[in-house]
């Protein structure tokens, strides 16, 4: 025998589970659509669009429109260049392991924008950008080892390994 308080319970679960999986299922192509008007303005060179399609997902945490925002503040497309704006957004995208977003901060490191110039720090970031897949960061490895000592490029590859370890948070 059934208890009809339990029996109302599981309905009341399925409805919900039901309810989430049907927002999953309408919602994801509007992030998707949303993502994509961004490519096509940016391709139009219409970068204000752009940042108004990618912002509010940057915003909610995807790393490919953090990464993008911080593209735009760092060129000056569509807003004030400003490199602090585009380093916060290149981190947030590269906390969550963005290889291009780890990869733009180590030439940020590289040519002193928005930090000091720093190529211990340029290396470790292509070093972990390289360890992610990202073709440029690789290329990019040599061209940073060039101007460490022994010993730097030591420390960097040790910062490396650490933010790795570490998930990319704080590194």
């Amino acid at each position: 025998m059934n208890d009809p308080l339990t029996t109302l319970c599981k309905l009341f679960l399925i409805f919900r589970l039901s309810f989430l999986l049907l927002i999953l299922v309408v919602a994801t192509p509007v992030f998707s659509a949303d993502y994509e008007k961004g490519v096509d303005a940016s391709l139009r060179g219409d970068f204000m669009t752009a940042m108004n399609e990618w912002k509010p997902l940057a915003e909610r945490g995807g790393a490919t429109s953090q990464f993008q925002v911080g593209w735009l503040y760092n060129e000056g497309k569509g807003v004030t260049k400003n490199y602090e704006t585009a380093i916060k957004w290149y981190l947030l995208a590269a906390e969550q392991g963005y290889a291009y977003a780890q990869t733009a901060l180590g030439r940020m490191y590289e040519g002193g924008y928005g930090f000091s110039q720093n190529y211990i720090y340029a290396y470790m970031w292509f070093s972990v950008a390289a360890s992610r897949w990202d073709k440029d960061a690789e290329s990019m490895l040599d061209k940073a080892a060039k101007y460490l000592s022994i010993a730097q490029l030591k420390m960097a590859q040790k910062l490396a390994r650490e933010c790795v370890r570490k998930k990319y948070k704080g590194c």
